[in-house]
């Protein structure tokens, strides 16, 4: 891993990557623990504005200049923004299902989907993870914050 290509990048993709990491991490979180509560709509609130962040910073990047200076990953943006309102007003109706519809939307569309399209050859963060050292470091490191929700999850559940 080689954080040297990120520091290198115009300060779009910096504000975008320091938003996207925590909410990619926080979401998980989010997502594996119990809802409804005080700290679920705080913790929420907070993934909220990283992921609008996260949207409109993407907005400013335009490394794939397909249709004046804008790629279909941009489509995706505009996504996350929709299933924002949606998740927000879908949350304050207590239309729990519909809100859930949407954060989780968010969650895969907008961290996993478009998470996986910055790996691609020639992108900053293909460069970042794929270069300058072993990138087994970061494997293992996703695989032990994976490994701790888990746990933590069914720890959570168990009932004693």
């Amino acid at each position: 891993m080689n954080l040297q290509p990120l520091l290198d990048a115009p300060l779009a993709v910096q504000i975008h990557v320091a938003a996207v990491l925590p909410a990619a991490v926080l979401g998980a979180y989010i997502l594996m623990n119990r809802k409804g509560t005080p700290i679920h709509r705080l913790l929420g609130k907070i993934w909220m504005a990283l992921m609008v962040i996260t949207s409109l910073s993407s907005f400013f990047i335009h490394e794939i200049n397909l249709f004046y200076g804008f790629s279909p990953i941009h489509l995706l943006s505009i996504s996350v923004l929709v299933g924002a309102w949606r998740a927000i007003s879908s949350a304050r109706a207590h239309n729990i299902r519909a809100h859930k519809a949407a954060v989780i939307g968010m969650y895969f569309g907008g961290i996993g989907i478009a998470g996986l399209f910055t790996l691609i050859p020639g992108r900053i963060m293909n460069a970042v993870v794929f270069s300058g050292g072993p990138s087994w470091i970061l494997l293992l490191t996703l695989v032990g914050i994976a490994g701790a929700l888990v746990l933590q999850q069914r720890l959570s559940t168990r009932r004693f």
